[in-house]
């Protein structure tokens, strides 16, 4: 029996060794110069930590790997393939947007489960009481809660006819502004990119606020020192767009395009496809003003 257990003890810990080489590799991937190597290599490390994670299904870690991993997944190499691809294959475009809210919900429950590893019954409590994440306040779960946040309300932008879903999008800001409450710098400001969308893609009368998403931009870019595109794009697409503002719309875009990508860094990888998206906008310009 010693044995046994000694055996069971010993791949626990492997498994847990494995997990954590695995779960803190993501600073490789967002320094790569090529999306689409990254695309094809993905899903195999995703599916690496579901496989590790049913032997150690507690690795705080690995649930943020999974949470984290599948969200960006999900937004760069389908919901947004499937937004350039709509014009030529709308039945492909449709299909491909069902596949990322799958996966956008796939991120939110691994994100959820990470949480509630320090706080048991977060997730009920939540749609309880949204001031229920007010008990979360590690700083070492500012990750989870701003990944989660933007898996879920990525999953519900995709569904905005599902109601049982959308009355969750309280609860994903909730979660971010948690977020930023601990770690307003976490990733450059990027839980401000959060609130960009969240206030200027919801008109006044759902309690949006174009104010509101500036003042979330202009801070995101301050934090960033200006060297993240996400910010620019976001305000372009959902305000400036939203607003009819075609020339502050050119503006920020290019000032995405300027950012300088050639140099290995943090956000490499993500300036890579938010240019990637500033240039189909641009493309697109014709389309989206009068």
């Amino acid at each position: 029996m010693a044995v046994v257990l000694g055996g069971c003890s010993l791949r626990r810990v492997a498994v847990n060794v494995a997990g954590n080489a695995l779960a803190s590799g993501g600073a490789g991937w967002a320094s790569d110069e090529d999306p689409e190597l990254v695309r094809e290599a993905l899903p195999f490390a995703l599916k690496t930590m579901e496989s590790l994670l049913a032997q150690s299904p507690r690795h705080r870690g690995l649930l943020l790997g999974a949470c984290s991993g599948f969200t960006q997944y999900a937004y760069a190499f389908v919901q947004s393939e499937a937004d350039y691809l709509e014009a030529a294959d709308l039945a492909a475009a449709t299909a491909m947007r069902a596949r990322a809210q799958k996966l956008f919900l796939r991120a939110r429950d691994y994100g959820l489960r990470g949480l509630e590893v320090d706080h048991p019954g977060l997730r009920q409590g939540l749609q309880r009481d949204q001031a229920a994440v007010e008990a979360v306040r590690e700083p070492q779960a500012v990750a989870l809660l701003y990944w989660t946040g933007v898996a879920w309300g990525a999953a519900i932008s995709l569904q905005k006819d599902n109601a049982d879903l959308v009355a969750d999008l309280p609860v994903t800001a909730a979660l971010v502004r948690r977020a930023l409450a601990l770690d307003e710098r976490f990733g450059g400001g990027a839980g401000y990119d959060f609130f960009i969308a969240y206030e200027g893609g919801r008109p006044a009368a759902a309690g949006g606020s174009v104010e509101r998403a500036r003042m979330a931009f202009e801070r995101a870019v301050e934090l960033s020192g200006g060297r993240r595109a996400a910010p620019y794009v976001g305000f372009a697409e959902t305000v400036c767009v939203a607003t009819q503002d075609r020339p502050e719309f050119e503006r920020l875009l290019n000032l995405a395009l300027a950012i300088d990508v050639r140099t290995p860094g943090p956000d490499r990888l993500a300036n890579l496809l938010a240019q990637r998206r500033a240039r189909w906008l641009l493309g697109r310009i014709d389309e989206l003003f009068i």
